[in-house]
């Protein structure tokens, strides 16, 4: 039952509706997953790390929203309740307590690497039948690679 009826066709609306319920679940998770991380953090890189974490966390949220409003714009309704993430998101779960610098760089060098990777799935999936869809797919995207090639280098030594 739609209470806003989308002009695609349903075959499509079920492809784009299941890409967009999932990048809702994995950017919701990755906000949580960040923000977690964000306060446990220790160590001598402690601030640098601490803010870069803020950022990831602005651009999940940012993104979840739009996601979730293209999601309704189609007549689909978003779904970003606790329990749907939980069972459906890509993310590991993530390490309870204080997590050293380095240990919170690798925990989102994950977090990052599994959303990107469903994230060019569901890029590819949405660009077949909808590309305004797989627009808002390349625009996050291209903003969690960034994200993620700046923790990695936080890593090198």
């Amino acid at each position: 039952m739609y209470t806003v009826k989308s002009t695609l066709p349903d075959e499509t609306l079920k492809v784009v509706g299941e890409a967009l319920q999932g990048a809702l679940v994995d950017l919701v998770d990755l906000s949580l997953v960040a923000k977690q991380t964000h306060w446990n953090v220790v160590g001598p890189r402690f601030r640098s790390i601490h803010l870069q974490l803020d950022e990831v966390v602005d651009s999940a949220r940012n993104y979840s929203d739009i996601v979730a409003e293209r999601a309704s714009a189609l007549g689909i309704s978003p779904d970003g309740r606790v329990g749907t993430v939980a069972t459906g998101t890509g993310i590991a779960t993530t390490a309870e307590g204080w997590q050293r610098d380095t240990e919170a760089v690798a925990t989102l060098v994950a977090a990052l690497s599994s959303v990107v990777a469903r994230m060019r799935e569901r890029m590819n999936a949405t660009g077949e039948v909808d590309s305004v869809t797989e627009d808002i797919f390349i625009q996050v995207t291209g903003d969690l690679e960034k994200h993620h090639w700046m923790f990695q280098a936080e890593n090198v030594g």
